[in-house]
Parts: structure tokens; C-alpha cells; sequence
């Protein structure tokens, strides 16, 4: 009797101890897991990318693009942070900048060939994965709401001319008379662009300052739901029509929310040639690469190998940010709860 009641405690203290190392790693586990967890939300932006060069900017210059680059992020991060959704935080992120002269979008945009502004916009909700977009419109001041209720109001994706204006117009967005995007930094750059190009062929024979320019944003809410989009004035002294990434589903923006949300900024053509905003989604969902691996991969060996240069923003479905460029700057920055990065320039 002795030993079996010697055995039974002795079973019962294995038992135990056990429990308390299983339980123990169990905490251990959690807590883990805790510090892992997705931030409540996440937003990203940019002013484009190109040659921005400190040495070329005057304070006041830099201080002013600072600033509207903190006004954007504060205006997003108010909407998420009050439990708002990634879509509503990414169109009123990129109102902010399309406002401002500083920016090739909406009020900043610049002239096409002809004197006049053609502006693109795109829009991508990440749960969904519907998507809408606009090129070429004259007379919608905010080019990113016409692109958001092409995707909520439509049965289509892209709506381009004159045809997306009356689109808009039906829809009640602020219509605008074309000189409101009139800038005076914007019509100058239009004429030094046509003093440079090549007379016989009528390209420009030094396009690097003058394909450059877009505003975007991604974001994450609190929902775990993801958002992107991306608008832009294209690119100084464009003509017959062209369009660039800005306006292309899986070029200029995407969004799964299984992976990431992209915006780009650069020369458009290269971008839409390799699909750069949804590769960098694939790479994540086919490679098992992280949100970082997969942009640099994207920009900083892909796009450069092809010729292509310029940069995204990015947010993944963990609140992870990424924010690759090859040019020489990229107006950007990210916010997430108690933390912000706004910068201009190469690191």
C-alpha cells in the first residue's frame, strides 16, 4: 500500500510540474505573440521622387514641404486613430497634398505639351479588392475622390477625358474652371521643358526633372483592412494623351489586404512595363518574402536593371512600412501610434 501511494504522489508531482512548464511556456508564448501584434493602424505617404537634392532647396522651400507632409500624416492619422477606415484615411490624406501648389497632383499639377493639365488618379481597397481610376480630367479638383466613386459608384475600373469629368460632375465632386491648377512654378517648368527638347523628334532630350511628381498613400485601419491610392499631373510637357503608372490598377497602386498596399512614384512607363505595385504584393504572397525584401527587390534591383527609376510607399497587413527609392529623394513619411518618420532626402 505504501508503494502505490508512493507512486500515485510521485505521478501526481510529474503531473504538476508539467502543467506549470506548460502553462509557463504558454505565458512566455503570449507574450510573444503581444509584441508581434499588428500596430492599431499604420499610414504612409509620398510627394514623388526624383532629383531632390538638399544643396537645391532653400530652407524655407524645405520647411514648407515638411510641413505639408506632417499636415497630410495628421489629417490620416486623426481619421484612424478615431477608429476611421483605411479608404476614408487615404482619400483625405491625398485631398491634403492635391490642395497644395507644392505637389505634382490636383492644385501642383503640371502642363502638358498642349498648356493645359491632364490629372490621373487611382484608388484600391484592400478587403475587397475593387478598384477605380481616372485619367485625363480637366475640371475635377480632387482627382482621388473621382477615382474613389469610380470604384464605389461604377460598374468600371477607368474612366479617362471628358467622359470622367461628366462622370464626376454627375456624382457631385467640386468641379473646377481649368486655371485653377494654373501655377506659375509649374507653367515655367513647361517652357524650360520645350526649350529642351528635341526639335525633329519632339521628346525631351533630359527627361529626369520632368517625370517625376505624384502623391500617395497607403494605409492600414483598425479593422485589419488596407487601403492605397495614388494621384498625380503626370509628367511636364506630355502630349498626345499619355498617361502614365498613376492611374494603373497594379502599376501605381494595390492593395490585398492579405499582403500590402502600394503606391509608386517615378517613371510611369516602367512601372506599368512591370507591374511594380502588385509584384511586390506576389513576391510577398508567392516567395514568402517580407514587405521589406520584396520592395527592395522590386525598386532597387528590378526597376534599376530595366532603367526604371523612383520609389513606392508601402504598408503590409502587420503595419509594417517600407518606403524604397533609387532616385535621389522622395518626399515620404509613415505614422503609427507614437511614432512618425517624415524625410525628403537619400539617408
Amino acid at each position: 500500500m505504501k508503494f502505490h501511494f508512493f507512486l500515485s504522489f510521485l505521478v501526481l508531482v510529474i503531473f504538476s510540474s508539467c502543467t506549470e512548464l506548460t502553462n509557463s511556456e504558454a505565458t512566455a508564448e503570449a507574450s510573444v505573440q503581444n509584441q508581434s501584434e499588428p500596430p492599431a493602424y499604420t499610414i504612409a505617404i509620398h510627394g514623388g521622387a526624383g532629383t531632390i537634392l538638399k544643396e537645391n532647396m532653400s530652407t524655407e522651400k524645405e520647411a514648407a514641404y515638411l510641413a505639408k507632409l506632417n499636415e497630410a500624416l495628421d489629417k490620416g492619422e486623426e481619421i484612424l486613430k478615431n477608429g476611421g477606415t483605411a479608404m476614408d484615411a487615404v482619400e483625405a490624406t491625398i485631398m491634403i497634398m492635391e490642395d497644395s501648389p507644392l505637389f505634382n497632383a490636383g492644385k501642383g499639377a503640371v502642363f502638358t505639351n498642349d498648356g493645359t493639365n491632364e490629372l490621373d488618379a487611382s484608388f484600391m481597397d484592400g478587403k475587397t479588392q475593387n478598384a477605380g481610376a481616372i485619367g485625363g480630367v480637366k475640371t475635377v479638383k480632387n482627382p482621388i475622390k473621382a477615382a474613389r466613386v469610380v470604384m464605389d459608384n461604377s460598374p468600371h475600373v477607368m474612366l479617362s477625358g471628358s467622359g470622367a469629368d461628366q462622370f464626376a460632375k454627375e456624382q457631385g465632386l467640386e468641379i473646377v474652371d481649368p486655371s485653377y491648377f494654373h501655377t506659375d512654378r509649374r507653367w515655367e517648368s513647361l517652357q524650360d521643358a520645350k526649350k529642351r527638347e528635341n526639335k525633329q523628334t519632339g521628346y525631351l532630350t533630359q527627361v529626369s526633372d520632368y517625370k517625376y511628381g505624384t502623391v500617395g498613400c497607403a494605409a492600414l485601419d483598425k479593422d485589419g483592412n488596407l487601403a492605397a491610392g495614388t494621384s498625380t499631373g503626370g509628367m511636364t510637357n506630355k502630349r498626345w494623351g499619355r498617361i502614365g503608372d498613376a492611374p494603373i490598377i497594379a502599376a501605381g497602386v494595390y492593395a490585398d489586404n492579405a499582403t500590402c498596399a502600394v503606391s509608386s512614384t517615378g517613371h510611369g512607363e516602367y512601372f506599368i512595363r512591370y507591374v511594380v505595385a502588385y509584384d511586390i504584393a506576389a513576391r510577398m504572397a508567392y516567395l514568402g518574402e517580407s514587405l521589406e525584401e520584396a520592395s527592395n527587390h522590386v525598386v532597387n534591383k528590378k526597376l534599376v536593371e530595366k532603367g526604371g527609376s523612383g520609389g513606392i510607399i508601402s504598408v503590409d497587413k502587420d503595419g509594417n512600412v517600407a518606403m524604397p527609392f533609387n532616385s535621389k529623394g522622395m518626399y515620404r513619411g509613415y505614422a503609427k501610434p507614437n511614432e512618425r518618420v517624415v524625410k525628403i532626402y537619400e539617408d
